[in-house]
């Protein structure tokens, strides 16, 4: 199967704003893969480490919030 990273990249930064808590943090629970290439893409810091958690960018916290909109937000009636 070929897999289209890019869209699993969005899903999973639109994702991370449900966990969002202490500002602009977010539980890492997502696959290493994808949290690396969104921080190599400069949404998140590093997540490499013991921390439970990321901290978003100022860019990534407003593009999780766009797409979380776009992939999961109904259209209003």
């Amino acid at each position: 199967m070929d897999v289209d990273t890019e869209r699993i990249d969005e899903a999973v930064l639109a994702l991370l704003s449900l966990g969002l808590h202490d500002g602009a943090r977010a539980w890492k629970s997502f696959d290493w893969d994808a949290m690396s290439r969104l921080h190599d893409k400069g949404y998140i810091g590093d997540p490499v480490g013991k921390a439970k958690s990321v901290v978003f960018t100022e860019e990534g916290l407003r593009e999780s919030e766009r797409l979380f909109t776009k992939l999961f937000a109904r259209a209003a009636k």
